[in-house]
C-alpha cells in the first residue's frame, strides 16, 4: 500500500474505531525539539493514502486519541503541555474546539476510555497523570506518584475504572480511578519504560517496552516475575501494542528504525516478522481494530505506512 508523506517527523498513529480506512497521525517539527506540530486525518482510498483534513499548532504533537463515542472527536497530546481536542466535522476555523492547559511539560501519551467512552487520560513529562472529560474545563483527577517522565498511560479494555502508567522512573503502576493510591507497582526494568499496553482478551496480562531495548509481558496477578521476555530490538522500545485480534500477537516499534511483530506465547522463536521500511527512528505504531491484520506506523522519517500483516508495507 502507497507511503504518505508528513511534512513533519510521525510521532504516533492511531486507526479510528468508527471508520475502518481513516487514521490519524500525530507529527512535531524538527524531531520534536523545537517548532511547530501537524495533526493529520488520513484516509485510504483505492488511490492511496489521501489527508482529509490537517490542524496546525504552535508545538509538537507527540500522540493522538480518537473519542470512542464521536466519530470527528480527536485529541492532540502537545509539546507547550496542552491537549488540543478537534472536531473534523467542523469548520477549520473553529479547531480546536477545546485547549486544555494543565501540565507543566510535554504531553506524551493520550488514551480514550473505550468501556466508558467519556473520559480520557494523558501522561506528561511533569511526571503526572490527568483525567479528563471533554465537556469539563478542567481535569477530574491527578495521578502523581510517578518520580520522573510518564510516557504511556492506558485503559484497560475490560474495566472503565483501572489503567496502566510507564514511566521513566523504571515503573509501571496499575491504577484503579475509584481508589486513593495506585494499586500496584511493578519495577518491570533496569531502564526507562516508553510504552505499556493491556491484552484485549486477558484483562490481566499486559505488554511494557523499555530503553533497554526488550518487551516483557506481565500478569498482574504475579507481577514479581514477567511472563516472558521479547528480545530483537537493537535499541530502545518506543511503542509496545497487543493485537486486538490475536490473543497472543503483540506489535512494537523502536529506534533501531523497525517494527516487528511477536507470538508472546510462541515456544521457541517468538519473532514473527521484522519490518524495515522506515529510514529513520519509528516512534508510532496501531492495530486496526475494524480490519484484521492491518497495521500503520510513522516515523521520524516524515512518513505514514499501512499495511496488511505478513505483506511488504512498500509493496
Amino acid at each position: 500500500m502507497p507511503m504518505f508523506k508528513t511534512a513533519y517527523n510521525g510521532y504516533a498513529v492511531r486507526f479510528s474505531p468508527f471508520v475502518e480506512n481513516r487514521l490519524a497521525v500525530a507529527t512535531a517539527q524538527n524531531f520534536g525539539i523545537i517548532g511547530n506540530g501537524r495533526q493529520y486525518v488520513l484516509e485510504l482510498t483505492p488511490n492511496g493514502i489521501v489527508d482529509v483534513v490537517a490542524f496546525d499548532t504552535a508545538d509538537g504533537l507527540y500522540d493522538c486519541t480518537w473519542s470512542e463515542d464521536n466519530e470527528n472527536i480527536l485529541v492532540s497530546a502537545s509539546g507547550d503541555g496542552s491537549l488540543k481536542v478537534w472536531d473534523v466535522a467542523a469548520p477549520p476555523m473553529a479547531n480546536p474546539i477545546r485547549s486544555l492547559e494543565e501540565h507543566s511539560h510535554e504531553v506524551y501519551s493520550v488514551d480514550w476510555n473505550g468501556v466508558r467512552k467519556d473520559c480520557f487520560l494523558s501522561g506528561s513529562w511533569d511526571d503526572t497523570i490527568r483525567l479528563w472529560t471533554v465537556d469539563m474545563p478542567r481535569s477530574l483527577r491527578v495521578f502523581a506518584e510517578h518520580t520522573y517522565c510518564v510516557y504511556s498511560a492506558v485503559w484497560n479494555p475490560r474495566h472503565a475504572d483501572i489503567f496502566a502508567s510507564a514511566s521513566g522512573d523504571c515503573t509501571v503502576r496499575i491504577w484503579d480511578i475509584r481508589e486513593p493510591r495506585s494499586t500496584l507497582v511493578i519495577p518491570g526494568h533496569e531502564y526507562e519504560i516508553l510504552s505499556c499496553d493491556w491484552n484485549k482478551y486477558q484483562e490481566t496480562v499486559l505488554v511494557t517496552g523499555s530503553v533497554d531495548k526488550s518487551l516483557k509481558v506481565w500478569d498482574v496477578r504475579n507481577p514479581r516475575q514477567e511472563v516472558t521476555r521479547l528480545l530483537g530490538h537493537t535499541y530502545a522500545v518506543r511503542r509496545a501494542k497487543f493485537s486486538p485480534h490475536r490473543e497472543n500477537l503483540i506489535g512494537s516499534c523502536s529506534y533501531d528504525m523497525t517494527v516487528c511483530v511477536w507470538d508472546y506465547r510462541a515456544p521457541e522463536d517468538a519473532l514473527l516478522f521484522r519490518y524495515d521500511h522506515h529510514t529513520e527512528f519509528a516512534v508510532g505504531l496501531d492495530m486496526s481494530t475494524l480490519v484484521d491484520g492491518l497495521l500503520a506506523s510513522t516515523a521520524w522519517d516524515e512518513s505514514v505506512f499501512v499495511w496488511q500483516q505478513g505483506m511488504d508495507p512498500r509493496a
